[in-house]
Parts: structure tokens; sequence; C-alpha cells
């Protein structure tokens, strides 16, 4: 097998400034192209222009490097955590070729590029490229072993409607989630999404090229399939089984895992019991992510990450009014003033699957827990592991909700935080593949 090529979406906007370094061509029209330009939309085509040219270009245009190795592109003004508390802008460069096409009446830039480079940048932007090189090793494999995974299932599934997926949209129920294979004209976005690809803006060291060129054409495969390798940033003491967060298929590598060497003592793991899940979210349990060193979360957590400091344990407050105004933002949803918010399912890590709002007027169900952390946060919550405290109830009201909560994302598979301790105390990269992916095996695809 030849090492596969990919098309990775980078931003969607109404004008973009680009710049080339090097020598690029591209088969529409003769010549070089070199230089800053624009790329925006003009009478329904693609125009391409700089201080003294401009072309337009009927279906898109690429852009092709001269010398792959050693030219680069940058692109103006691209977000990173879109809809993340931590959201912004940054100039970031590329190798590869640059590609632009017209979607909904906008520009997306869309990078041609060998999933190797990809992966180089990738590791690097997820994390410190500075991490220990076991943790970069275990990084690159699930990565490389993750994309593939997802290039063979948009063939199945990017066609297939909500309903065929299993969602459920009514007045009374919201049953979603999100994965990469909403994208349509790219294998996969540059954003937490998908994963983190920021191309050669980050500082790359010899650990990075050395995790990925040590583990070059490696996959985790399950029998003969190549593993779906979820992660997340702290999965709070115990992974999510695949099913509960996405589709309801389940993966055998991809179960709930005790992020630890044994059990914690004290703690009832039936979480269906909600005294069990409030007791566990209120504690403390040893786990490879329960950790304050910042030495080692600087090699998971990059600086605008680290404006998060209580990932393990988490607390929320909202008002009354700032609720029902989440809710109306984020669902559409006004039942009067907000009663209860009362768990429905729970999964094996404590997130919650269903959760009930109950309103004066009307309640609704949501899930899955995406879905449930973008309904009650500006941005996100943390994650879905939480459990409600009410206060301050007047006539039977809360006026206020606290949410305690533990962990950062969806749980499911590698936790980042817990294998940059594990990888900190000695396990390789193989060794802490195992922990958290059950069942797996090291295949050398090219």
């Amino acid at each position: 097998m030849a090492e596969p090529t990919l098309t990775v979406g980078i931003l969607t906007e109404k004008r973009v400034k680009f710049a080339l370094f090097g020598d690029f061509t591209t088969q529409s029209l003769p010549g070089i192209f070199n230089g800053p330009y624009t790329a925006e939309i003009s009478n329904g085509k693609v125009k391409i222009a700089n201080k003294s040219n401009s072309h337009l270009f009927e279906s898109g245009i690429i852009f092709t490097p001269s010398l792959p190795a050693d030219e680069s592109f940058l692109i103006n003004d691209v977000t990173i955590g879109v809809k993340f508390h931590w959201e912004r802008k940054e100039k970031q460069s590329f190798r590869g070729s640059i590609k632009f096409i017209i979607e909904d009446d906008k520009i997306t830039v869309i990078n041609v590029v060998h999933i190797e480079e990809y992966l180089k940048s990738v590791i690097s932007s997820e994390m410190s490229s500075k991490s220990s090189l076991n943790l970069l090793k275990a990084h690159a494999v699930i990565s490389r072993s993750w994309l593939l995974a997802q290039i063979e299932a948009a063939k199945i599934k990017k066609d297939l409607t909500q309903e065929q997926k299993g969602m459920i949209i009514s007045d009374s129920e919201i049953i979603r989630w999100y994965d990469s294979e909403d994208h349509q004209n790219f294998d996969v976005c540059a954003d937490d999404h998908c994963q983190r690809y920021q191309g050669i803006t980050k500082f790359f060291t010899d650990s990075a090229f050395a995790a990925v060129e040590e583990t070059r054409g490696l996959v985790m495969k399950y029998g003969d399939e190549i593993c779906d390798a979820r992660f997340s940033k702290s999965c709070g003491g115990i992974s999510e089984p695949f099913e509960n967060v996405w589709e309801n298929t389940h993966h055998p590598y991809l179960v709930d895992i005790i992020d630890y060497k044994f059990e914690p003592d004290g703690y009832n793991l039936d979480f269906s019991v909600e005294k069990n899940a409030i007791k566990w979210i209120d504690g403390d349990p040893h786990a490879y992510c329960n950790t304050n060193d910042s030495a080692i979360l600087s090699q998971v957590l990059l600086q605008y990450d680290r404006e998060t400091s209580d990932f393990f344990r988490w607390k929320v407050v909202y008002s009354q009014e700032k609720v029902k105004e989440l809710l109306k933002k984020r669902l559409n949803f006004d039942g009067g003033d907000i009663i209860d918010m009362i768990p429905v399912q729970r999964g094996k890590s404590s997130r919650l699957i269903k959760l009930k709002i109950k309103g004066a007027g009307k309640e609704i169900v949501i899930g899955k827990e995406l879905e449930i952390r973008r309904a009650l946060s500006d941005s996100h919550l943390y994650s879905s592991a939480f459990y409600v405290e009410k206060k301050n109830i007047i006539d039977g009201v809360p006026q206020v909700f606290v949410l305690h909560g533990a962990g950062w994302g969806h749980g499911a598979g590698l936790c980042q935080i817990g294998a940059a301790v594990m990888a900190e105390r000695g396990f390789q990269f193989d060794e802490i593949l195992t922990h958290y992916y059950k069942s797996v095996d090291l295949v050398k695809l090219y």
C-alpha cells in the first residue's frame, strides 16, 4: 500500500487572504504563482487576484508546489477552537497543495497533503511537540488509525440522513451527534471536530518528527478492521464506550476503561444509580489523568488549553435566566421557568447520554453528550459528566443551578492527560495504546 494523500478543510469564508512561498503551478493556467493573493467569489466563479492580475475559475482551483518538501503557503485568519471557549484566529502555514472551491456562496480552502506530513502537524497541534517520545508515538498511531478509518467510514455514512443514522429530532426529544463524515467535500477538517491540524505553524521538534517516522504506516487493527481510534483530553477516571457518544455501534476496542492500574476504592461504578454518579463526580479517585503536575500538563495542554485548569473535576454556576437564554439560543426551547434538569441515561464514565430539561410549560429530552454540552454553554461544557444542584428555590423555581462535573471531552478512547502521565512513568507507546484500546493489534500498512 502506498502512502495515502488526503484533503483537509482549513476554513470557509467570503474572502480569503493567502500567500504562496515558492513556485506554485496550476493546470488551468501557464506560469508560476507566488506571493500574496486573495480568493473570493465573482459571478459564481472563484476569483484569484493579486495587485496586478486576477483570474476566474469555473469550479475551483488547485495550486501545486514545485518542491513540496521546501515550499509552503500561508492563510490569514484561520479560526481555531471553533465554538469552544478559547476560539480565536491565527495565521497558519502549510505544506502540500492548496485548493479553493465554492460551498454555500463562500470560499472553502482545502489542503491536499500526504498523511505522514499531516500527522507531523497533528501531533504537534493536539499537544506540545516537546512531549515525551512515547506519548507522541502513541498519538501518531492513534491519529493515523482514526484518519484511515474515517475515510473508509465516510464512503458509507456521508450520504445518510439523520434519521438513517438513528438520530431523533422532534419537539419533545433531540438525540443527535456530530462526526467527521458530516464533511462532504474533503476528508477531514482542521479543527477539534476532527483532529487539530495547524500545518507547519506549530514548532516541530526532533521528537515530533521521530514519532511519525518511527511509526510510519503503523495502525491499530481489531481483526481486519482499522480501529476508529478516538481520544479526548481527560476521561475523568473512566473512559466512555463509543456507542454512548456517537451512533449505536459497538466497537469492542472502545469500551469503558479504568484509567489506572486498579479499580478505585470506595466507589460503586453503577452510574445508572444517581447517588453513585454524584459520589464519583464529587470524588477524587486515583487516575492517571488526575494530576496537577504542570510539566506533564504542558505536554498535552497548549497555551490556549491551559486557560482551563479544572479539567478533572469542575463546577459551573448559572442563573435561572442564563439557563433559559442558553436553551432558547441553542435548542430554540422556550418552556418557561426551568424547574429541573433530570438525568435520563448515563454512560460508563458517568457522562450523561440523555438529559431531561423540565420547564414550567413543557419539557424536552436531549442527547447525546455533545448536544448536552452545547445546549448548556455559550461554547461547550467541559464534558457531559455532571450533576445539577438546584439552589435558592422560590415557589418551586430554582434561581441558581450549579453543575458539578468531571473530565474534559467525550471521554472515549485514549485519555491524553492520562497517557502523558503514563509516558512520564516509563510506559512504552504500545503499552499506552493497549491500556486504552482493548485487544488491538499493531499492523504496518505501508
